[in-house]
């Protein structure tokens, strides 16, 4: 069984160090499917994202965009 993100979690991204690392999250989760927003907070090196998404798509999108969800 597959977890959906109802609409708001928040993931620890050790990785996240800049501007950059931001937008290729943000490019790469905002295509998965049923997400409405995605915010990077790069001090926090978090990433809360919004809507209604398979967990695991989610956490692949980090993968792709070259990071590790904690």
């Amino acid at each position: 069984m597959r977890s959906l993100v109802v609409n708001q979690i928040v993931l620890s991204v050790p990785g996240i160090s800049c501007g950059h690392c931001a937008n290729a999250i943000r490019t790469e989760v905002g295509a998965v499917p049923g997400v409405s927003a995605v915010d990077v907070d790069i001090t926090a090196k978090t990433v809360r994202v919004a809507g209604v998404a398979d967990l695991v798509a989610v956490r692949a999108a980090i993968a792709e965009a070259g990071y590790e969800a904690a």
